[in-house]
């Protein structure tokens, strides 16, 4: 369905409404990420403040005042960003398509359950987690997960213990993707090496 975003505006854009699009609240654009914007924004726009608030003090107090304004809007909106790139290198159509032909290849895969009923809501558990609690180890949200699994699980018949290596599988991959997204030039670990950091 389109419908006119503005019908009274002369530049008004047509949006195609989708329930699953997560369409950008500016743009209209498919494919939003509003927990990972959010997310980006809010440290963007609380390290921008310090730094404009820093850069605004030359000026005297109400510099300080007015550059921390300033710098928090504006990281604000370049945090939004990189949380948004962060949050989209997980692509629920891509996971789902690469987990319904390897599945059966995996070592826990069991012939008994199906990836439809069985696997599917398990894999798709694991990425969404891995967004959910970005920043954490699988290990050590592991009780979350579990609690979730239950809560959430569907149609699948399998138990936690069955379904925890599914779940870990699509978070690892998510993971890994991740970190080569936000540490390109980092051969051991996909990670760049912030210069303080190296030997």
């Amino acid at each position: 369905m389109t419908d006119k975003t503005n019908p009274v505006n002369p530049n008004d854009r047509e949006v195609v409404k989708d329930r699953d699009s997560n369409p950008d609240p500016i743009t209209g654009a498919p494919g939003s990420h509003p927990v990972g914007t959010g997310v980006g924004a809010a440290a963007g726009g609380a390290a921008a403040t310090v730094a404009g608030a820093a850069i605004g003090a030359a000026a005297g107090p109400v510099g300080a005042v007015v550059g921390g304004a300033i710098g928090a809007v504006v990281g604000a909106v370049g945090g939004g960003a990189a949380g948004k790139a962060v949050a989209e290198n997980v692509d629920p159509t891509a996971e789902t398509e690469y987990w319904s032909r390897n599945y059966n290849a995996r070592p826990y895969y069991e012939s008994s359950y199906t990836y439809q009923d069985d696997y599917a809501p398990a894999y798709r558990q694991g990425w969404e987690a891995r967004n959910k609690y970005h920043g954490r180890e699988f290990d050590e949200v592991e009780p979350d997960l579990k609690n979730d699994w239950e809560r959430t699980k569907t149609t699948s018949r399998l138990t936690w213990d069955k379904a925890k290596s599914a779940v870990r599988d699509a978070w690892d991959r998510v993971d890994n993707r991740v970190d080569r997204a936000a540490y390109p030039n980092d051969s051991r670990t996909s990670r760049v090496v912030p210069p303080s950091d190296r030997v």
